[in-house]
């Protein structure tokens, strides 16, 4: 019996653009994320303590603008680490926690709202993030190497802007919890798709071979 021909699968990512380089914890990246992490979460607590809305925008501001910071100087200054993706990913639910639970604290009508987004972005969006730290790529943003789709839904430039900003403008904004909750669930279903197309992808299996 002839033996099955394996069908090497093409490399994504041919020139090496976006793979796995030399990992350090201490980078102008990681410190900006510290200290926009700090910064955000200290104020975010001052804000519930003084229940004071306007501080609690401030920390959220703070954590958006210190966000793109560290991101934009890691790619500038060609210091993209995986440590430093990891620490970007678990920095970001640190501080949309504080917001968030601010938000609840200062509006608890808003309640529902609030804690179906933390469900989406704590735990699906989460782990949805780290799954990048299974094949060779640096971090998210360039998850486009392994499933487009998924790329597209998450971690574009639209995707990150819908799923971070538009919830908490229209919260705060309007104030209106029904419609927040209605954004919260599509967005935990949009997550819950993309987790779907990632088992159905599988993660690659230590040493096996192709």
């Amino acid at each position: 019996m002839a033996s099955k021909q394996v069908v090497a699968q093409p490399d994504p990512d041919p020139d090496d653009r976006y793979g796995v380089r030399d990992e350090r914890l201490l980078t102008g990246a990681t410190v900006i994320t510290a200290v926009r992490t700090i910064a955000s979460v200290v104020l975010a607590a001052t804000a519930a303590h003084q229940e004071s809305l306007t501080l609690l925008v401030v920390a959220l501001v703070v954590y958006w603008l210190g966000d793109m910071l560290d991101g934009f100087y890691a790619r500038v200054r060609d210091c993209e680490t995986r440590i430093g993706a990891v620490l970007d990913i678990m920095c970001d639910r640190l501080n949309a926690a504080a917001f968030y639970i601010g938000l609840a604290w200062l509006q608890p009508d808003l309640s529902p709202a609030i804690f179906v987004y933390l469900a989406e972005f704590m735990v699906v969006d989460c782990f949805l993030s780290i799954a990048f730290l299974a094949w060779p790529v640096r971090s998210p943003n360039y998850f486009f190497v392994i499933d487009r789709p998924i790329w597209l839904w998450n971690w574009s430039k639209p995707a990150k802007a819908v799923n971070s900003a538009l919830f908490a403008v229209l919260l705060l904004v309007t104030g209106w919890m029904w419609v927040g909750l209605v954004i919260a669930t599509a967005l935990l279903v949009l997550k819950c798709v993309s987790l779907h197309r990632l088992v159905r992808i599988g993660l690659p299996v230590p040493g096996a071979r192709g």
